[in-house]
């Protein structure tokens, strides 16, 4: 088994899980829908074909937050590109500053063809939404033999440089994972993003199993603690 992760950050991010109609909402982190759709862009993967997508949705998923980011809600407006009526309102949430590493576990063969499809993608990827677009390239890397969870453990940090500042008295960081449960993993939550087609007359997802776990891994930007000064040790030395 090998894992592929990837860096998602960018200005804005929006990843819907249950948005309807004129109101848009996000997820606190990448939803698994919205990561297999950016991969099936790149590699070319047309919204019909639901053979292709199944290949995909089969990788494991997981995604670590490294930078929560803010959220924030912005209002749309819009006319009928014909008859020039207004279109309602609508309001549509994002999440700005954020910095999250994905990774997906599975076959190396297809990681390897994944990781190619990034490094020089058919369609531009996108961070949930096309108005969206990632800040840098959006792959890590490849680990090989690596679990899912171990490789979210050994991630370096990747949150920016001024987050990292914030927290520069920390030598480490505890960061959140949220993954597909393994089995024997009884207190799992329950998630709308399985994708089952991203037909655009029927869009389907089923349910899939999430547990939330801790990892603490390291801050580069970690500064020394400086020694306490204490003027009365030398009168002591002396005495």
């Amino acid at each position: 088994m090998s894992v592929l992760t990837l860096r998602l950050a960018g200005p804005l991010q929006s990843w819907g899980a249950s948005a309807r109609f004129t109101r848009r909402t996000t997820e606190s982190a990448p939803t698994k829908s919205g990561v297999i759709g950016l991969l099936a862009a790149a590699s070319g993967v047309e919204r019909g074909d639901d053979e292709a997508l199944a290949a995909l949705c089969a990788l494991r998923f997981g995604v670590r937050i490294d930078q929560p980011g803010t959220r924030i809600r912005d209002f749309h407006t819009a006319h009928h590109g014909v008859s020039g009526a207004s279109m309602p309102l609508s309001e549509r949430f994002y999440l700005a500053d954020a910095v999250f590493v994905a990774a997906l576990a599975g076959e190396a063969a297809v990681l390897a063809g994944l990781y190619a499809a990034l490094r020089a993608p058919v369609y531009p990827p996108f961070l949930g939404r096309r108005s969206c677009p990632p800040a840098h390239p959006v792959e890590l890397g490849l680990h090989d033999g690596d679990s899912l969870h171990q490789t979210l453990t050994d991630e370096s940090w990747q949150a920016s440089p001024w987050y990292r500042k914030q927290r520069h008295s920390e030598g480490t960081v505890s960061l959140t994972v949220l993954r597909e449960a393994e089995e024997g993993e009884h207190d799992a939550d329950f998630q709308r993003d399985q994708p089952l087609s991203f037909a655009a007359e029927q869009r389907r997802h089923a349910v899939r199993t999430v547990v939330s776990r801790t990892v603490d891994v390291p801050n580069p930007a970690a500064t020394r603690r400086r020694p306490r000064h204490e003027p009365f040790d030398a009168l002591e030395e002396s005495a």
